[in-house]
């Protein structure tokens, strides 16, 4: 029900690995997770968070939406839809005043100030809507959109890859948040993902090329909404396995390149869902691009991470290793790790991926795991003013 209250269910408990409180802020039977890094479930100020939820439904996984108040825990559901948000169909703005989600063959916008939920756009065709993205003057979003030939479950990503050779259309959609229109600017024979606009810049954006690493032979893209050019972001060679992209807070393109023998994924099984073996010799590194895709600079990575999320000024990483949350600093071309705590997720679908995530001002890092083997969300805070 729209407005109801839950009772707070965090607790502190220590880490048994670095011996650090660590806040988990759900617990009980019902599957919680965060918004994806690109969008950040805190709300500018850092003193609540946004999440999808299905303690309101009445079988598991059927997700609607909740914010939560971090100084004392107390939540209050704010969507009531009946088949449930679609997992990573969701974003916001950074002050969380405007939610848009799909559900179902639609897309939605919430105003949180008003609590007022509008249809803007509707699906008729049987095409798969991706994740939307809202630009900064909040007049419009972004979505990609493609042909659903069904193959791809989630669960340890099975038919991710026959996914992405069946899909022969996509499409980047503009649609604006007072329903009154939808422009398709881009067509594609590929599976595109991960719509981004820049932070500083509502007429360029970024998406990608989806599918195992291996096998995509360009990732990133840069797309103005003005001209309607498309640009590559860090022309790919051969040996390139690139990914996890998003817009660092001062407009930059931060982006993973894992090298030669990754796929990008990580299974339950903690190994990779398409490569069996990962090739050595050629060390990855992280980068960061600037708004024409150009390289800006580099750094080597000999840690293994699975997704990384940046402090605002691109100084501090945190990462998701297989077992472990990490931080990572870069000073001078060095990355230097410290073991933040243990998450000890088990990486069966996505919802299950920690996908850590710094607050705003960069003391809270936000992270799921479901080593209990339920879906929880769990935080951790700055000690004497350090991570």
């Amino acid at each position: 029900m729209i407005g109801k209250e839950y009772p707070a269910e965090r607790k502190r408990v220590m880490d048994e690995q670095t011996g650090r409180p660590v806040w988990q802020l759900t617990a009980g039977d019902s599957n919680n997770y965060h918004f994806y890094f690109t969008d950040n479930s805190f709300t500018l100020g850092d003193q609540e968070i946004y999440f999808l939820s299905d303690r309101a439904s009445n079988k598991p996984e059927v997700y609607n939406l909740f914010k939560m108040d971090l100084a004392t825990g107390k939540m209050w559901q704010l969507t009531d839809e009946k088949n449930g948000i679609k997992p990573s169909g969701h974003t916001k703005t950074p002050d969380s005043e405007i939610v848009v989600y799909v559900t179902g063959n639609v897309i939605k916008k919430l105003h949180t100030q008003t609590m007022t939920t509008s249809v803007i756009y509707e699906e008729t065709n049987g095409v798969h809507l991706g994740h939307p993205f809202i630009a900064p003057n909040k007049k419009y979003i972004g979505v990609a959109r493609n042909e659903n030939p069904g193959l791809y479950h989630g669960e340890n990503y099975n038919g991710f890859k026959e996914q992405m050779f069946a899909i022969k259309k996509g499409w980047i959609t503009i649609i604006y948040l007072d329903g009154s229109q939808a422009v398709t600017i881009h067509e594609s024979p590929h599976w595109l993902g991960h719509f981004q606009f820049s932070p500083a810049d509502s007429t360029l954006a970024m998406f990608c090329h989806e599918g195992p690493w291996h096998l995509v032979n360009q990732r990133i893209w840069l797309l103005d909404l003005v001209s309607r050019r498309v640009v590559p972001c860090f022309r790919q060679e051969e040996d390139d396995c690139v990914g996890h992209e998003f817009w660092t807070g001062d407009g930059k393109i931060f982006f993973d390149n894992r090298r030669r023998g990754h796929d990008g994924t990580i299974t339950s099984h903690k190994s990779q869902a398409i490569l069996q073996e990962i090739q050595s010799g050629q060390p990855p590194y992280i980068g960061l691009a600037d708004c024409n895709g150009q390289v800006l600079n580099t750094t080597p990575m000999p840690y293994y991470c699975n997704h990384y999320h940046a402090n605002q000024d691109n100084t501090v990483l945190v990462g998701d290793q297989a077992e472990d949350l990490v931080l990572i600093q870069l000073q001078d071309g060095i990355a230097k790790i410290k073991t933040l705590c243990a998450h000890n997720t088990s990486w069966r679908t996505q919802q299950s991926h920690c996908h850590p995530t710094f607050s705003w001002d960069n003391e809270k890092i936000l992270f799921v795991s479901d080593r209990d083997g339920t879906n929880h969300l769990y935080m951790l805070e700055a000690q004497d003013g350090n991570l």
